[in-house]
């Protein structure tokens, strides 16, 4: 028995020993758990901390918790990993937040990173952010935060510190360099004022530096020239001061260097030429007086963007910048000094933009440049000599190119000139152009439209003015050069604007001598008026009116006092002396560039309104007047046709009857568009030879004769062909004589559609470059043996001409040519086919006159380049205003006979009638215009 009860005393201790063991391991295994819990939550303290940032910066989409970094509840996204690249990629717009549980020595996770971008909050910065001691970066880029940078952030281990885009003011703490592993620094686009503290030369991992668009001043610390991991250093847009120190030569690692728009001065010190690894090298507009030579860039061949605006360069272009610098895009080195001639290495690189213009360069210009498809300014030169002979090339801009003694090759080449002029009489005494919108009536007068978004140089729609516009919308290469914001007030001509990234420049053309009166109208509709990222963007330019400064760093919204307001400057006394009125907006790197996003700088300009100090003869017509011109009226027509039968362009009265009748049988629409027993087969010497009897005889019309003359209505059926098949043109019924006063006013719109120039069909303006266009048409119809009005290859195209674009863009105008044509000259009938589509330019600036154009078919002189394309998507090309004309005028086109001529806007008084017509068309004057005054 005791034995037994020795046993079971045993067995009893062993399982109590056991179980006491279980108890154990279950008292650890809870611990376990507990402490792995305790492991992945915030501890009180940050949730706390979180809580008061969030209310700070009126964040409402936080509520942390303690569990936040496990369930993400509260968050909007949480990344555990820690990976910088993949942090950098988070979606721009939104909150992130990183969270770390990993920390050795800690059970808690502890929140590391914070992105809050683009929500524009509203709060101030809070300071409470030096008590997450664990946080490496802070990105509060594009809100609208305010407030001042703590001083208490040099208590945090950061790595990135980013607040760009907000309302931070005061200065940046000296603090700061004592953030030993900071290696981003961002402050841009802020009010951020004072010098910058010499201490942050301290900071020796600092890799970017992007402090730009603040209000600094002093020059920069000596002590930066030990930043030598510097990749970024960004100051453009800052009131820094003094000169560009020798020590950047330290920044080896530098790819990006901007110091555009600042106070600073040159030279450009030579040491710049030891940052071999730069890509993007901009400065611009350096102050003081002491020039200096093109810097030493040869050992940058990873060059991408090389601008060095108006840094008081001299003497020659250098020649070792060649094809070998493969990434070089963009090429600024405008507002200069530079002379010599363009070194040829230069057609070797790959380049998008080049800008050479207001330097002094001479010698002739490359031919090579007008066969690139790229944007090219060499405008305000002193070049010898130019294969160009105009200046409307939307690509190359030759605004004032060549030198005063270069050669004039023909009556377009006064716009290459240093002193430009104007192509014939001066004769415009006001201006009124609405910038980047539609024509409309403000204050009484008529503001012509301007919506083209070509970065043009040189372009318009009319020949009394022109503008140019000059660079490149850094960060956003695609933004619009003309915008709109119908939340403006003040009036509709504040609702549009027109845009340039450097230079704009307007220029009232063949104004009479005397003094002016320039209004220019301006209204900001880049920004937002309200409390979000987007009211956060400053705008500063220059204006310049005929070469002397007016106002400098001018802001829109400080002169009207806010956003979306209507303001206007007057220049009350502006001398002509010449014949062209110039005014330059120029962005001299000040502002914002990157609010509301990227590329949004530059001048802006709402509407130009230009009017004389001198009386201007207007007065009310008295009795003698109105008999003047009724005898006058009733002599004019017997006028024109004694000046044409002098000039021989017209038979005269040694003409008997049966000649007569065989001209009207040998009318030259009948000739082209007649049924087949009435049309002739015209070979290519004979259309070659109608071509130019056409050409002499306007050019006749409009230069030699005594009594300048546009004739309004040049159409086939308007020229007749004598026995010999020499043309002659006929109906003046519409003539008017192309007066030296106000031959632009819109007199009652007159003519043919199809035929009509666009300025003169939809508006009224009224020159002898009207007959050029019209000419053009009928050169085309000639050639193509094709009607304009009545030839539609398909349905998306209204006339001819509408598919001639589209063949030229398509490089297959020789389709066109007359296939009843068996022999002609393939090289003669593409220069015609040009010939006809330069003629037919929307601009009428840049339409030739007809002395080049007789010269042209002579061969006596280079047929310019087609100068500004129409997409096929552009109303104009479509003609859809002539087209909505010819059906509200109850006007009907014939869709069946090949002869219609197109309707007529006047009561046709032809000494030819198309007798392929059924019935003649019915006219009508086109509503709201002024009776005709001939």
């Amino acid at each position: 028995m005791i034995k037994g009860s020795r046993i079971i005393e045993s067995f009893l201790w062993k399982m109590s020993g056991l179980f006491n063991f279980f108890i154990l391991l279950l008292f650890l295994s809870t611990s376990l758990r507990d402490i792995r819990s305790a492991a992945q939550l915030l501890p009180d303290d940050e949730v706390e901390t979180m809580r008061v940032i969030a209310s700070k910066l009126q964040n409402t989409r936080w509520n942390v918790s303690r569990d936040s970094c496990t369930t993400g509840e509260g968050l909007q996204q949480i990344i555990s990993n820690d990976t910088r690249s993949e942090r950098r990629h988070i979606m721009e717009v939104g909150s992130n937040i990183t969270c770390n549980c990993n920390i050795t020595n800690s059970t808690f996770c502890h929140i590391t990173n914070i992105q809050v971008k683009k929500m524009n909050l509203n709060g101030v910065l809070p300071e409470e952010f030096a008590n997450l001691t664990f946080l490496q970066e802070i990105d509060l880029t594009r809100n609208y935060i305010g407030g001042s940078i703590p001083a208490s952030f040099s208590q945090l281990p950061l790595i990135f510190l980013s607040i760009g885009g907000n309302r931070i003011s005061g200065s940046i703490p000296e603090q700061l360099a004592n953030i030993s592993t900071l290696e981003e620094l961002v402050v841009e686009n802020n009010l951020l004022g004072g010098p910058l503290p010499p201490q942050l030369g301290r900071l020796s991992r600092l890799r970017r530096f992007v402090a730009s668009a603040n209000n600094f001043t002093g020059t920069i610390p000596v002590s930066y020239g030990n930043l030598t991991n510097l990749e970024q250093f960004r100051i453009d847009g800052s009131t820094l001061s003094g000169s560009i120190p020798d020590f950047i030569g330290n920044w080896k690692n530098l790819t990006v260097l901007d110091m555009q728009g600042t106070n600073m001065s040159g030279p450009i010190p030579t040491t710049i030429s030891l940052l071999r690894k730069l890509k993007s090298l901009r400065i611009s507009d350096l102050a003081g007086s002491s020039s200096s030579p093109f810097p030493n860039l040869e050992a940058m061949t990873n060059m991408e963007d090389l601008i060095l605006r108006n840094c008081l360069l001299t003497g020659p272009m250098p020649k070792y910048i060649d094809g070998g610098y493969d990434d070089l895009k963009n090429i600024d080195l405008s507002f200069n000094q530079l002379n010599g001639s363009i070194p040829e290495l230069f057609q070797f690189i790959d380049f998008d933009t080049l800008f050479l213009n207001n330097n002094s360069l001479s010698e002739d210009i490359p031919a090579w440049m007008f066969s690139r498809t790229d944007k090219i300014d060499l405008s305000y030169n002193n070049f010898a000599n130019t294969t160009q002979q105009t200046c409307g090339s939307s690509r190359v801009n030759l605004v004032s190119a060549l030198s005063p003694s270069a050669p004039a090759p023909n009556r377009e080449s006064w716009c290459l000139r240093d002193e430009i002029g104007c192509s014939r009489s001066p004769k415009y005494h006001s201006l009124f152009i609405n910038c980047g919108g539609d024509s409309t009536v403000f204050e009484g007068n008529e503001y012509q439209r301007d919506f083209s978004n070509e970065q043009a140089y040189f372009y318009s729609e009319s020949d009394g003015w022109a503008y140019s516009a000059n660079g490149v919308f850094m960060g956003n290469s695609s933004a619009p050069f003309v915008g709109t914001n119908t939340n403006v007030r003040d009036g509709k001509i504040y609702e549009s604007a027109r845009f340039s990234p450097t230079s704009l420049r307007y220029y009232g053309l063949c104004l009479r001598e005397g003094s002016y009166k320039v209004r220019l109208h301006f209204a900001e509709i880049s920004y937002t008026n309200d409390s979000t990222f987007a009211s956060l963007g400053r705008r500063y330019f220059d204006i310049s009116i005929q070469g002397v400064l007016e106002r400098k760093d001018f802001s829109i919204v400080e002169r009207a006092g806010g956003v979306g307001r209507g303001t206007f400057i007057d220049f009350d006394n502006v001398t002509v002396t010449g014949s062209t009125l110039e005014i330059h907006l120029y962005w001299a790197g000040k502002g914002t560039t990157g609010i509301p996003e990227r590329g949004v700088y530059g001048p802006l300009l709402s509407a130009i309104a230009i009017t004389p100090n001198y009386n201007v003869s207007t007065g009310g017509i008295s009795a003698g007047a109105i008999a003047g011109i009724v005898i006058g009226s009733c002599a004019f027509i017997v006028l024109i046709l004694a000046l044409l039968w002098w000039g021989g362009y017209i038979g005269g009265d040694k003409e008997d009857k049966e000649l007569r009748a065989l001209e009207l049988q040998t009318g030259l629409a009948r000739a082209l568009f007649g049924k087949e027993n009435q049309k002739l087969n015209l070979d290519w010497s004979t259309r070659k030879k109608i071509c130019m009897g056409i050409a002499k005889g306007l050019a006749y019309l409009h230069e030699e004769s005594r009594l300048k003359i546009v004739h309004r209505d040049i159409k086939a059926t308007n020229v007749l062909l004598d026995k010999d098949l020499n043309a002659k043109i006929s109906d003046f019924g519409l003539a008017k004589l192309d007066e030296e006063e106000d031959t632009h006013i819109s007199t009652r719109i007159a003519g043919t559609i199809g035929y009509m120039a666009p300025e003169y069909a939809m508006r009224g303006y009224l020159t002898d470059k009207a007959d050029v266009y019209s000419f053009g048409v009928v050169l085309l119809e000639i050639v193509s043996g094709k009607s304009n009005t009545n030839y539609r290859p398909k349905e998306e195209f209204v006339y001819l001409l509408d598919w001639a674009y589209v063949l030229q863009e398509q490089g297959g105008l020789l389709d066109l040519v007359d296939p009843g044509l068996v022999k002609y000259s393939k090289d003669e009938a593409l220069m015609m086919l040009n010939l006809a589509i330069l003629c037919t330019n929307i601009s009428p600036t840049l339409r030739p006159p007809m002395s080049s154009v007789v010269k042209m078919l002579d061969g006596k002189l280079p047929l310019l380049p087609p100068v500004v394309k129409r997409g096929v998507g552009n109303p104009d090309i479509k003609f859809k205003a002539f087209d909505m004309m010819s059906h509200d005028s109850q006007t009907q086109v014939s869709t069946i006979s090949a002869d219609s001529q197109g309707p007529s806007l006047w009561n046709d008084t032809s000494l030819y009638k198309d007798e392929t017509q059924g019935t003649s068309s019915e006219t009508k004057l086109l509503p709201d215009l002024y009776d005709v005054d001939i």
